[in-house]
């Protein structure tokens, strides 16, 4: 087949030989029929084969996630023992914890041992306050207004005897200012002692 022919004979194609494309010349046919199978395969690529790629990215974008996923639950199983045992002595602490912690029967006693606290330091107790509790989410907080006047000797002690007592007591809002005359060396200590006792199940 002449390639200048077959050239010449598409340049020289109108619409109504389309009409008449079974007489067309050869060259013309063959041209034709490749570039209708040219436009199948493209249609058929464009609306049929892209999609499924498309479709195969977004899976093994799934499966990088899936297997991530896995990883991480594979190594919680093979934790597992670990994490019982781990919170076993969770539980165990925080139970220690929450027996220190007085409920409302105690809570008269506690108050007990911080004023013979304060006695015992030396200190002299001029203001002893019990305010309002203030609840939270599995206890509540009890804050004390103390004001007590002594030396540091004494405040150092009355705070070692807080920490040795079996109930958490926390200080807050510590204020020490000079008190008396110079030569009798008083300080007077303002702050607020915090104890903490647990919900009963009926206040829960």
């Amino acid at each position: 087949m002449d390639i200048g022919q077959a050239v010449s004979d598409l340049q020289s194609i109108d619409s109504s030989d389309f009409k008449k494309i079974g007489t067309a010349p050869l060259a013309v046919r063959v041209f034709l029929l490749a570039l209708g199978l040219a436009a199948i395969i493209g249609l058929g690529i464009w609306f049929l084969v892209k999609p499924k790629f498309l479709n195969l990215d977004q899976i093994a974008a799934k499966e990088q996630t899936l297997k991530q996923q896995f990883d991480k639950t594979q190594a919680k199983a093979a934790n597992r023992d670990a994490y019982i045992e781990q919170l076993g002595e969770m539980n165990r602490t925080f139970n220690v914890m929450l027996r220190q912690l007085p409920n409302k029967t105690d809570i008269e006693n506690l108050l007990i041992d911080l004023s013979q606290t304060s006695v015992a330091a030396g200190l002299e107790v001029e203001y002893f306050k019990p305010e309002k509790e203030i609840p939270r989410e599995f206890y509540v907080e009890y804050p004390i207004q103390i004001k007590v006047t002594g030396d540091y000797h004494q405040f150092g002690n009355f705070v070692s005897g807080l920490a040795a007592l079996p109930r958490i007591v926390t200080l807050h809002d510590i204020n020490i200012k000079p008190v008396g005359k110079a030569e009798t060396q008083k300080l007077q200590m303002d702050l607020t002692a915090t104890t903490y006792r647990y919900l009963d199940d009926d206040e829960a």
